[in-house]
């Protein structure tokens, strides 16, 4: 048997327009729970970069490092 609480919450009406488009059918306490019990593990992201975007994103990487931080001069 299962027994609900019912706690009223604030949220913005664009936060409550993105979860009204992802809940698909399913309560958006579900949906709430959905979304925040996700664990990422930081490998099922190996591989999403093509070789070229991977590239890009390393010369960026590298340049920001060439920066020498203004608060030291």
């Amino acid at each position: 048997m299962h027994i609900f609480m019912t706690k009223i919450i604030s949220i913005s009406d664009e936060a409550y327009n993105e979860l009204k488009k992802i809940k698909n059918g399913m309560s958006f306490s579900k949906i709430i729970i959905k979304l925040t019990g996700e664990k990422k593990n930081i490998m099922e992201f190996a591989g999403t970069w093509d070789s070229i975007e991977g590239e890009r994103i390393k010369k960026e990487i590298i340049k920001e490092r060439e920066i020498k931080s203004r608060r030291f001069l």
